[in-house]
């Protein structure tokens, strides 16, 4: 491992990405500001919002669809899904029509699924409108990252990735408490009615950005050339390698949000008031993870600290195995004996808050003038991962806390496995170039 943090970083084998070409330096702002931090933050929240605010309802659903676990669980894996597939095209299109232009019309198509979930008549038209919502929420999310690289460079971009990571972390952790308490107000249909009204918020605040990709920059609105951005971004392996890193290394997270009501009402023998048992630890070790690269943006290299992230997921989803090992069963109420599960889930998001903001970085400077298309490939196998732990992997590895532990330390050293590789190979091209 010491060997491995001694390698070529990303700067150092590739060369320094030119600025944003979306505006002159003297057009653009030197630093974030509160509004533009909280409206990028709230575009960021949707996903969160999306999902864990839907996870208390779970039961009442079950109840009137007369439904099984696995059954309601496709209301998570179907939104992850159409989110994935459609990653794909929201950057591309966001650099042929512009960032705005693609975040509203997302929004507005994402409000007619949400506020149509209410009046689902059935299980099955629930599942099919929750992928009207996954196909139209990564209009907001992924190219709202997109954006931050639009208007900063190096370490204010970091910088602002990391307050928008502090803020977003809210989200799980206030999420799914908001879903319990919008059914104190009545049946499920509360809690997506909850969501509506967040999304329509976060619309309004959208319309206040400023376009950040000019029509001259952008490219051409043509089915052959969206393809063809997309294959150059997609083709390239140093792209792959990240992305990658980058899908296994938050897995090791995601696990926990996928599977939070096989966690918490199954694994821990809780209720549906209890999500802050696993939520409140994940806010805590994400916050905390995204405070440290705000303050360490100017002085540490950003590949290092990256290196530094992935070696902490190992690391943490060890020490949570070793933790939950020791638990004799389900605690089955609010208790000291629930503290090695929640150990675990904060170290773990701590240590994966350190690598979020800087590869979503890394990702965007590759391809600095098709950043769109970038965005949305980079999440694109995150995405896939995720829809798949949250139909099939989180209910088969759900018979224990050790088995769930196991899944997140595999798919740690999955993530580290994949970065060491792009960073010898990267050290090999040095090499090669240099001729030493």
């Amino acid at each position: 491992m010491t060997r491995m943090l001694r390698l070529p970083t990303v700067e150092q084998v590739t060369s320094r990405p030119p600025s944003s070409p979306c505006a002159s330096p003297s057009a653009r702002p030197r630093r974030a500001g509160a509004r533009l931090t909280i409206t990028i933050a709230s575009l960021a929240m949707i996903g969160p919002f999306s999902i864990d605010s839907i996870f208390p309802a779970f039961t009442r659903i079950g109840a009137e669809f007369r439904a099984d676990e696995v059954a309601l669980q496709q209301l998570v894996s179907s939104y992850l899904a159409a989110f994935a597939v459609m990653s794909i095209f929201h950057g591309p299109l966001s650099d042929a029509l512009g960032r705005k232009r693609v975040m509203v019309g997302g929004l507005v198509i994402y409000l007619l699924g949400m506020f149509g979930s209410i009046l689902a008549p059935s299980l099955g038209s629930l599942v099919l409108l929750r992928v009207l919502q996954g196909m139209s929420a990564g209009a907001a999310t992924i190219v709202s990252r997109v954006v931050i690289r639009d208007l900063f460079d190096g370490a204010e971009a970091q910088r602002l990735m990391a307050r928008v990571m502090m803020i977003f972390a809210v989200a799980p952790a206030i999420a799914p408490i908001i879903g319990g308490w919008l059914l104190l107000l009545g049946d499920w249909r509360w809690a997506f009615a909850g969501v509506g009204l967040y999304g329509a918020v976060v619309l309004a605040l959208t319309m206040t950005l400023p376009e950040t990709l000019p029509p001259e920059d952008r490219t051409p609105l043509r089915v052959r050339s969206l393809l063809g951005s997309l294959l150059h971004v997609g083709r390239s392996p140093v792209m792959l390698r990240i992305a990658a890193a980058t899908a296994f290394g938050f897995a090791a997270q995601f696990l926990f949000i996928a599977g939070a009501s096989l966690y918490v009402v199954q694994l821990l023998g809780l209720g549906e008031q209890d999500f802050w048992v696993l939520f409140v630890p994940l806010i805590a070790g994400l916050m905390s993870g995204s405070w440290v690269v705000g303050r360490v943006a100017e002085r540490m290299l950003r590949s290092r600290l990256i290196t530094i992230g992935f070696l902490g997921i190992v690391v943490s989803t060890t020490v949570n195995l070793l933790l939950v090992s020791f638990m004799p069963g389900p605690p089955g109420e609010l208790s000291l004996a629930l503290l090695p599960a929640m150990i675990g889930p904060v170290l773990i998001a701590f240590t994966v808050a350190l690598v979020f903001a800087p590869i979503q970085l890394e990702v965007l400077d590759l391809f600095p003038h098709q950043r769109g298309a970038a965005a949305s490939l980079g999440t694109f196998f995150a995405l896939v991962l995720n829809a798949l732990l949250a139909g099939l992997i989180a209910p088969l590895v759900s018979s224990s806390l050790v088995s769930f532990a196991l899944t997140a330390l595999g798919f740690g050293l999955a993530g580290l496995g994949f970065w060491t590789w792009h960073l010898r190979s990267r050290a090999r091209a040095l090499h090669e170039a240099t001729g030493q």
